[in-house]
């Protein structure tokens, strides 16, 4: 039942309220009425005994006054007169107590009735006499009716006024009675008044909450308060539909806000990070142009190549010449932001392959790739500046010992690829102070590409989010160094 006067609508709720109302106050008036007519009606019966016998002494008058007319004139008029008052003086005689009681007035009345049952035998008797023209006997008649009247009369009157007496007293208490049930029927009145108003007022304030809370949660969204608490759903009514389509108003404008906050945090993340990785990289292109045009490093390739085309012929000198142009020509070329391993082993392949033209061979270098994964897309100038260090800060005081590994491999959804070295090795506080940006290797004059190790952590770190892109692993010093890339398997 509460489910069906919450699914109401509202118009139909307010007119219930006051129709209820005004019904309930109209009930209270129509009993109140009834008691006051009750009342009013019980206080006209209080002298309806003494107009009854004041009827009864004017029928009583009329009748003695008609006999004697008639005994004077003997006209039919007054005939007719008397005729017409014994008929109603019978019937008032009629209404009068006939039971037999204790009570003295009802004995009055009794002795009343018999009485004028046999004033009225006398009086027709009279009539009947003179109508005989029996002189002796309609004075006699007219005599002892004459008596009966003033005896009747008497005791209608002595009757009359014990009757009013008694008639006043109670006259006295229904009036009081009836000035109490006033006041009574005033503060009845009253409380139903206020009673009424204040359940309206009550209602009605439960049913417009909805609308008052909604109207609060409104103004506060109007201020700028998106956050401003929803109100409740109590009612499936108009104001209920109203408040549930404002809070999934509010619901889809605040994930619509949150969805737009984040997009915004992602694109400026990502603009950080293209500016960031464009830094990097034109810091890496520039040191790269710089090393391009080393005179060292320029002068000993083209040295070793020179001595090499004298021992062994054209040849030889034109793959060396062919190696160190593709070596260049891939810093000079790539301009893009990402670049294949394929592309990066390469780099390496001829980075390896003119040094050992330089060292004479000192240098082993062994590759184990999985072909599967070498379009996995990663930022370029990674693994030649980290083999470049291996070199530098590894195995060049070892001779032709020094060993290099490159592994590309697969685990899951991550491709991995190693850079490992048997040289001198790092200890760990070393590698913590590299990871985390403090320390740098020494950069040496000369042939060194100047890209830094810093450089290339930082590029990774952008590229895949992540702060375990890449790993540096050594047992120690004297037993090598492991540089392990932590890349997604993204084609």
């Amino acid at each position: 039942m509460s489910r069906r006067l919450r699914s109401l609508p509202l118009s139909y709720k307010i007119s219930g309220i006051f129709i209820l109302a005004n019904l309930f106050i109209f009930v209270v008036d129509i009993m109140l009425l009834l008691g006051i007519n009750s009342m009013s009606v019980e206080m006209e019966e209080t002298y309806r005994e003494n107009r009854h016998l004041n009827e009864l002494t004017d029928a009583l008058e009329g009748v003695q006054r008609a006999m004697t007319d008639y005994l004077d004139s003997k006209s039919t008029d007054s005939l007719s007169d008397y005729y017409i008052s014994e008929q109603k003086y019978s019937e008032l005689a009629g209404q009068l107590e006939s039971v037999v009681t204790n009570r003295a007035d009802d004995r009055m009345e009794r002795n009343i009735s018999y009485m004028s049952a046999d004033y009225l035998e006398k009086v027709s008797a009279t009539i009947e006499a003179k109508r005989g023209r029996n002189v002796e006997k309609y004075r006699v008649q007219y005599e002892e009716a004459s008596k009966l009247y003033e005896y009747i009369r008497t005791n209608i009157r002595s009757l009359n006024g014990e009757q009013f007496v008694s008639n006043s007293q109670r006259y006295t208490v229904l009036s009081d009675d009836f000035r109490q049930f006033e006041f009574f029927a005033v503060i009845v009145m009253g409380v139903v008044f206020f009673a009424s108003a204040f359940i309206i007022i009550r209602i009605t304030r439960m049913l417009i909450y909805p609308l008052q809370a909604l109207a609060e949660s409104a103004d506060e969204v109007a201020e700028g308060n998106l956050d401003a608490e929803l109100p409740q759903i109590s009612n499936n009514d108009e104001t209920g539909r109203l408040t549930a389509a404002f809070s999934k108003m509010m619901v889809s404008i605040r994930e619509y806000i949150e969805r737009v906050r984040q997009s915004m945090e992602k694109e400026r993340a990502m603009q950080e990070k293209e500016l960031m990785m464009e830094t990097h990289l034109k810091d890496a292109q520039l040191k790269y142009l710089q090393a391009q045009i080393n005179p060292h490093f320029l002068f000993n390739t083209l040295n070793a190549g020179a001595q090499l085309a004298m021992m062994e012929g054209a040849d030889r000198t034109y793959e060396y010449v062919q190696t160190v142009a593709d070596f260049f020509r891939y810093n000079v070329r790539k301009q893009d932001e990402l670049v294949s391993i394929e592309n990066e082993v390469d780099l390496v392949d001829n980075y390896i392959r003119i040094l050992n033209v330089r060292f004479s061979g000192d240098i082993h270098y062994d590759r184990q790739t999985d072909e599967r994964l070498m379009k996995v897309k990663m930022p370029g100038m990674i693994l030649q500046p980290i083999v470049e260090n291996a070199v530098n800060h590894g195995i060049r005081e070892m001779g032709d010992q020094g060993h290099i590994q490159l592994k590309v491999f697969r685990d899951g959804e991550r491709v991995f690829i190693s850079v490992k070295d048997n040289g001198k090795g790092m200890s760990r506080e070393d590698i913590d102070k590299l990871l985390g940006g403090e320390w740098k290797y020494e950069e040496k004059k000369g042939d060194s590409n100047g890209i830094g190790m810093d450089n290339v952590i930082a590029r990774l770190k952008l590229f895949s989010e992540r702060d375990d892109v890449i790993d540096i692993v050594s047992e120690g010093q004297g037993k090598g160094t492991e540089v392990i890339i932590n890349l997604p398997y993204e084609v």
